[in-house]
């Protein structure tokens, strides 16, 4: 430690390949300040913003597309049909209790 202040180095576990390409100026110039806003090399940022992405398609490919989503849930949707009647005998109870004396 120098100065009171402690330097870690990480060490990546993963094989990195160099490549190169060709990039318009806007996307050159948000590399950039993200790479020293972050404090991290501009390859990094890439790595992130390319992992980030990826795990935004897988999450989109893992979701039902509306009409199977609403097949599931007019099915049941997982529920038993025992558990379903549990469910609506407990919300009729709850709106019981809560009625006020002009309802009844």
């Amino acid at each position: 430690m120098k100065g009171g202040i402690g330097i870690t180095h990480y060490h990546m576990a993963y094989t990195l390949t160099r490549t190169s390409m060709a990039l318009d100026q806007f996307t050159l110039s948000a590399l950039d300040l993200l790479a020293q806003k972050w404090r991290i090399p501009k390859a990094e940022v890439m790595r992130r913003a390319v992992r980030r992405i990826k795990e935004e398609e897988d999450m989109k490919d893992q979701c039902p597309k509306p009409l199977k989503a609403l097949d599931w849930l007019q099915n049941g949707g997982g529920l038993t049909v025992q558990e379903a009647e549990a469910f609506r005998e407990e919300v009729q109870a709850e709106r019981e209790a809560k009625r006020y004396w002009w309802e009844v």
